[in-house]
């Protein structure tokens, strides 16, 4: 040991540096009265919250009162709200019903209130409808990928006529929590590449 390690005593080591948890919001894509989809997120989130590997937060668009696009002179506070809400989250998990074979209008439009928030993440889908919600699924798809957000291929599907009691009351089959759970790894992986991919797009040049 040198004079000064004798001097000073030993040099204290660095205490590792714990990354900080993903943040992977559950939008449910529904305002409707009488909706389902809260059942349907709460029953996600509580599958999720068990894996410990992310923090999961329920995100209604409902809350955010946003107003059509191109209607306003987006001055709105919802609107900023909505984006620095998206822009917090490193990916999404979209809770999706099909209407007349697509998303919701709502949906649709909460989505065209933001861009760049949504840009270089990662996104999951659940859907429900009488075939399972497949064909709005496969729209949203296409919405995601002009944003620039990643959807991953696991796609749990719900039956209104095997998953729903009455159609209103959410029981889901034994058998999703398999495709729920290969999704969400999905999910949390690209997050955690697409985080990096995000903050190195930050740094300055080196020259």
């Amino acid at each position: 040991m040198g004079f000064f390690s004798k001097l000073f005593g030993k040099k204290q080591e660095a205490a590792p540096v714990v990354p900080e948890k993903l943040k992977i919001g559950i939008i449910l894509g529904s305002t409707r009265e009488g909706r389902v989809s809260p059942q349907v997120g709460e029953w996600l989130k509580g599958i999720a919250k068990g894996r410990n590997d992310a923090n999961y937060e329920i995100i209604d668009i409902q809350d955010y009162q946003l107003p059509f696009v191109g209607t306003t002179d987006g001055s709105e506070p919802g609107i900023a709200k909505w984006n620095e809400k998206l822009a917090s989250l490193d990916g999404f998990v979209f809770i999706v019903q099909e209407y007349n074979h697509s998303i919701s209008g709502v949906l649709k439009n909460a989505i065209d209130t933001a861009r760049e928030a949504w840009a270089n993440k990662p996104a999951g889908i659940v859907s429900y409808g009488s075939t399972g919600g497949a064909r709005a699924a496969e729209h949203l798809r296409g919405i995601l990928g002009e944003l620039s957000v990643a959807d991953v291929r696991t796609h749990p599907t719900l039956s209104l006529f095997t998953d729903f009691e009455n159609f209103s009351e959410f029981k889901p089959a034994d058998l999703h929590l398999e495709n729920v759970t290969a999704m969400l790894t999905e999910v949390n992986d690209w997050a955690a590449a697409f985080k990096t991919l995000r903050e190195g797009a930050k740094e300055p040049a080196r020259v």
